[in-house]
């Protein structure tokens, strides 16, 4: 699914995407090159429509911008109010996060046994790009500031079909390291 409401530039960042995703290699591989070229558009003011834009009072809200054709990759902006956050989980594919708005806070775990051991927290700012590739990519994402935070995300997966990109959820118990 190809939204027709893409703006030019975002057009010129799905273009670019086709280009580093085609480039082949392991997922690491992929995933570093798409971490990339994201991250060459996230100071771009024009990327997102106003509509694409618009958070959710009661959840982060996830606006769909590009599923490709093939499956091979989508494209999703989320935009998150402060407070906002994600349940924790992994994911079914490789998956790049790029901050265009405002700062998200990710805390990574590993699990042991029956529960949880949170290993960092990570904090993105505007402008910046960063990736994880599963198996060991169990994190929470959240927005800890007092201002709107919006990230755009591109999952090696077709969205479209699947509806997320999470795998799993983990309602755990979380432990002290």
């Amino acid at each position: 699914m190809t939204h027709s409401l893409l703006s030019p530039t975002a057009t010129l960042l799905v273009s670019a995407l086709r280009g580093a995703v085609a480039g082949g290699g392991d997922d690491a591989a992929v995933a570093a090159r798409v971490a990339g070229t994201l991250a060459g558009h996230l100071t771009d003011p024009f990327l997102l429509s106003a509509a694409q834009r618009e958070p959710d009072p009661t959840a982060y809200r996830q606006h769909v911008l590009h599923v490709e054709p093939d499956g091979s990759f989508s494209v999703v902006a989320l935009v998150w109010l402060p407070g906002q956050e994600t349940c924790v989980h992994d994911h079914v594919s490789w998956c790049v996060v790029g901050t265009y708005v405002g700062e998200e806070e990710e805390t990574t775990y590993r699990l042991r046994g029956d529960r949880l051991v949170p290993l960092r927290v990570n904090r993105t700012p505007e402008g910046v790009a960063s990736y994880l590739v599963p198996p060991g990519d169990i994190h929470k994402v959240c927005n800890n500031s007092s201002s709107l935070a919006i990230s755009l995300h591109v999952y090696g997966a077709d969205i479209g079909v699947l509806g997320t990109s999470i795998r799993r959820r983990y309602d755990l118990p979380v432990i002290g390291r």
